[in-house]
């Protein structure tokens, strides 16, 4: 829920903003790559290791044993779950691309990390790691799917935590023995249109009063520049 939520809220106000200048250029797609891929990296694993304190965190307590016993499968589950997604990603995206993507291969953990904080705790780390691994290969795809459609989402946000955020409500069905497909069904539909809905009005009321986005020139120098004085990468600045 949390991650479709954010999701939805991103998706209504990437329309309303519109695609970064030199995107899409006479029909085709110009890639606008990241200035830092290591940091990107770090910020990937610092991510991995806060979802342990997220997903076992949600157990609320360990002060027996079976709910310690439960925080520590969700903590196997949560790190099989991202090494699923990682490695599934960085493969289809080898075999798709000719090159080991690394940019797919860290939203692939994270995709993993999303599919598997709707229910951590009752799949099997075998399963768990198939989920994650499954959530890794519909990201590279989503991603793809949603440069193509012209939704240009810079770091692959939407794809990660709504696509692959529908996908772990759907597996609460096949991984916990109470889930129904029906009730997360009706759950994601809740949750996309009432947060999409909601945060359409609001972007779109935002867009109308102060607006949402910088004029041409802050946008190709960098909001860093406009808004802070400074450039966030100056060793990238020409003179």
């Amino acid at each position: 829920m949390v991650h479709l939520c954010g999701a939805s809220a991103a998706l209504a106000g990437v329309l309303l903003l519109g695609a970064r200048k030199g995107k899409y250029v006479d029909g085709r797609i110009k890639a606008i790559p990241g200035s830092n891929l290591p940091l990107a990296t770090l910020g990937t694993f610092i991510l991995w290791l806060g979802w342990f304190g997220f997903n076992g965190g949600s157990e609320l307590k360990i002060s027996n044993i079976v709910e310690a016993n439960a925080v520590s499968m969700i903590f196997v589950n949560t790190n099989t779950v991202a090494a699923g997604g990682l490695i599934a990603a960085l493969l289809l995206a080898r075999a798709w691309f000719g090159k080991a993507d690394l940019t797919m291969a860290l939203n692939g953990a994270l995709a993993g990390l999303v599919a598997i904080t709707a229910e951590p705790l009752t799949p099997s780390p075998l399963m768990a790691t198939i989920v994650g691994a499954i959530g890794g290969l519909i990201v590279v795809v989503a991603i793809i799917y949603m440069d193509k459609a012209k939704i240009d989402d810079p770091v692959g946000a939407i794809s990660v935590h709504g696509v692959v955020g529908i996908w772990g409500l759907l597996a609460v069905a096949f991984t916990n023995p109470d889930g129904s497909i029906v009730a997360q069904l009706t759950g994601i539909a809740s949750i996309f249109s009432w947060c999409f809905g909601m945060s359409f009005v609001v972007w779109l009321a935002l867009k109308a009063v102060i607006g949402i986005r910088v004029d041409e020139e802050e946008e190709l120098e960098g909001v860093d520049v406009a808004e802070c004085g400074l450039a966030a990468y100056p060793e990238f600045t020409k003179d």
